[in-house]
């Protein structure tokens, strides 16, 4: 029998209006939902309704982004009728639960605490808009708030799958329920680890949650345990990782490099889960345009213009900028983070400038830097820099969203991506690029190693270099592929191009689909 799934997550990205996602988590969160549904899979999500969303975040006059909050309506949100309550900072906070019925078989359950009474009604108000103090206690709210939603519901999970550190919580309640039933701390431990899988993201130990002890009392977070029991399950100062890895049965990678990344970053937690490595997918119905999955030859190529001249319209709309058909057209769009290194390019000015001027080449930027990033929200305004200094050339477009992603991923030629290698996880945007014929140039991290065949669907640069003049070979690399291989064939040889349009589709749509991803779940962690 099939067994029954509960996916718990911070944020889940359904629909460019359904604004309680941030990025790639929230992309990922709600590709599995979707690929479920279509699959007839027993599973259903657990999250928060985030009653202003996400920040909105555009430029200033100055280039600079700021950020904005506004309620969000969800007319479409069903009231379950049903109210849980939590404990956090000493005070009940009552939870009312909805439910997103936009996938049948796969149900979306969100936590709200906008509840009269509640002393902070805005505590689910903003995602990721808060600092440590309320980011646990949104965590509580998820966990905790999200499993005594399940029982009141009537849904008994076989698994509870926890994406990323978030949801930890969820573990030691389950954990603790365990111990108030009469059990023994070591034999809770092991029966709730039988049925708790964890998917690791973060291939840094910096950017992995961790929290001193005095925090986690005060909140409650540490409550029915001793300090020698926590400390068992997730060290000193409480690592949110480390806790995931010892609270399942198995933990998952997102790419097979990402999974060589962290068993190595992980190796010194005893006891952890064995680490998988299941690359991600993404959902082809949300993200491969239709004309292009059913064109072959010609066609292909008259559906790809298609596609870019509605985005060039859009961008027209948008910022009152009119780009060419005819150039070359690079797109980079993703969280603004330093390692990501957006404005890489324009860091050999003698050899980009002359071709932004020129027109061989056209690039299209969109981003956000989460509201306390001061470092991304400088790329932002650099990049926003260049836009005004190139303005037949640059584009920047501001609040990335899944409307822009769709946009961009359809309709540029080629998508760029240099990350500090290996610090990127997965990287899904390159793969609804690749679904839908655009063209991957982008260095050899997350995803891309398992995809890549040089002149035959993309390009890698790089070489897979790691090390401290990684900005220096990774540019130099980039440059040589761009004007030795990129721009002579999309402009002197059609034919290869579009068949290289065709092996980028052809690898993507199967092997990097949420499908395969959500079937390999399945099979080898639940």
């Amino acid at each position: 029998m099939t067994k029954r799934v509960a996916y718990f997550c911070m944020e889940f990205g359904l629909h460019e209006d359904f604004r309680i996602y941030s990025g790639g988590l929230g992309i990922l969160a709600g590709d599995i939902l979707k690929a479920a549904k279509d699959e007839n899979l027993p599973m259903a999500g657990v999250g928060i309704r985030w009653r202003q969303g996400y920040v909105r975040q555009k430029l200033d006059e100055s280039g600079r982004p700021y950020d904005s909050f506004y309620e969000e309506n969800h007319p479409f949100l069903e009231d379950t009728g049903i109210t849980v309550s939590v404990k956090a900072r000493g005070r009940d906070i009552a939870l009312k639960v909805w439910k997103c019925d936009c996938f049948q078989n796969v149900p979306l359950y969100l936590l709200d605490a906008y509840v009269p009474g509640n002393a902070d009604m805005l505590i689910t108000g903003q995602l990721y808009g808060w600092f440590g103090e309320e980011r646990l206690v949104q965590e509580i709210i998820l966990g905790v708030g999200g499993l005594r939603a399940l029982k009141e519901l009537g849904i008994k999970p076989d698994v509870y799958h926890f994406n990323d550190s978030h949801p930890v919580v969820a573990g030691l309640e389950l954990l603790r329920e365990e111990i108030e039933k009469g059990a023994e701390f070591e034999d809770a431990w092991k029966k709730i680890r039988k049925k708790i899988v964890f998917t690791t993201h973060t291939p840094v130990i910096a950017g992995n949650e961790s929290y001193d002890y005095k925090i986690l009392d005060y909140v409650g977070v540490t409550k029915g345990f001793t300090k020698a029991q926590l400390k068992q399950i997730g060290g000193t100062p409480f690592g949110m990782t480390p806790a995931g890895l010892r609270l399942s049965k198995k933990a998952n990678a997102v790419a097979q490099l990402h999974g060589e990344t962290a068993k190595e970053m992980w190796k010194d937690i005893d006891g952890a889960a064995p680490i998988l490595a299941i690359t991600n997918g993404v959902h082809n119905g949300t993200w491969q345009d239709f004309t292009v999955a059913k064109a072959s030859g010609k066609d292909l190529w008259n559906a790809h213009q298609a596609l870019k001249t509605n985005m060039l319209k859009e961008i027209s709309r948008r910022n009152g900028v009119i780009l060419r058909p005819g150039a070359l057209t690079i797109g980079f769009a993703r969280r603004a983070a330093p390692y990501k290194r957006s404005d890489l390019i324009f860091r050999k000015p003698e050899l980009i400038e002359p071709m932004l001027k020129d027109g061989v080449l056209q690039l299209i930027f969109s981003g956000k830097a989460h509201p306390n990033d001061m470092g991304g929200k400088d790329i932002i305004a650099n990049l926003a820099q260049k836009a005004k200094e190139f303005p037949d050339s640059v584009v920047f477009l501001e609040d990335y969203d899944i409307e822009i992603g769709k946009l961009l991923t359809r309709g540029c030629d080629v998508w760029l991506n240099n990350p500090i290698r290996p610090m990127e996880a997965s990287g899904t945007s390159g793969m609804k690029a690749a679904m839908n014929g655009v063209l991957n140039l982008s260095v050899l991290d997350g995803w891309w190693p398992e995809g890549c065949e040089h002149g035959v669907n993309g390009w890698q640069i790089g070489g897979g270099y790691e090390g401290e003049d990684c900005d220096e070979i990774d540019l130099d690399s980039l440059f040589d592929v761009l004007i030795n291989e990129v721009i002579p064939t999309y402009y002197n040889d059609r034919q290869k191009w579009i068949k290289m349009m065709r092996a980028s589709i052809d690898m993507a749509t199967v092997k990097f689909s949420a499908a395969r991803m959500v079937k390999e779940y399945y099979e080898k962690m639940y």
